[in-house]
């Protein structure tokens, strides 16, 4: 890891990782709406960025100036449990004053390419974003980004197939526009990250390990996955 790019702090445990996300998130939508008026987000899966997502309810932290995006999608039914998005939905959209227009999902019920395609032109506009949150798998891989597969240089957004996790078929936004940010805060929890995170600490170039460098990230880590 690259610590002149990445900084890295270790919390006791889940539970303090999600809440010191949701106020690193409320600060970040703080400074962007001072300073440009809207806060534009890329949100993650995952167990602890949704906790964080729910830590964020019923807070004031200027709504209507949110708009939402998506790091990477899986390709079912919009109604699918599967989906981030409707993950999203029930941890903090639907339960915040946030119109619908504010919110851009990403549309994987097309397929990979033709989503891959759309949601190019629904970003290319929003760069950079202001916050990019993101999670760590147990492989190293960050949003549908995994290890082993060719990383394209120009794309913002890429269809995968093939993923060596259910569901195969997805879109994930690239590292191109995962770094095109001002902020970016990847959260990485609990012993099963452990194997993966020392891995990225001793420069093993990992999909995660290449985003955070360029977006350079801020890491918030437990003690289960730091190994402490």
């Amino acid at each position: 890891m690259d610590q002149s790019a990445v900084s890295v702090e270790t919390l006791a445990n889940a539970d303090a990782v999600a809440r010191r996300a949701a106020r690193e998130i409320l600060a970040s939508a703080a400074r962007a709406i001072a300073a440009r008026g809207r806060f534009r987000i890329v949100l993650a899966g995952g167990t602890t960025p949704l906790a964080a997502y729910g830590d964020l309810v019923g807070g004031d932290a200027g709504w209507d100036a949110w708009e939402v995006y998506f790091g990477d999608e899986r390709c079912l039914p919009p109604d699918d449990a599967g989906r981030n998005s409707l993950a999203a939905a029930r941890a903090l959209l639907g339960r915040v004053r946030m119109a619908p227009h504010q919110i851009h999902p990403i549309p994987a019920e097309l397929g990979p390419e033709l989503a891959a395609a759309a949601y190019a032109r629904t970003i290319e506009p929003a760069l950079p974003f202001d916050l990019v949150l993101l999670g760590m798998g147990e492989d190293g891989h960050t949003a549908s980004l995994f290890p082993g597969r060719v990383m394209a240089a120009d794309a913002l957004v890429v269809p995968v197939r093939e993923a060596p996790k259910p569901p195969p078929e997805r879109v994930s936004l690239t590292p191109r526009a995962l770094a095109a940010c001002r902020e970016m805060l990847v959260l990485v929890t609990g012993a099963a990250k452990r194997q993966a995170f020392s891995a990225w600490r001793n420069g093993e170039d990992l999909p995660i390990a290449r985003v955070a460098r360029a977006g350079r990230a801020r890491v918030l880590v437990d003690r289960e996955a730091a190994g402490e």
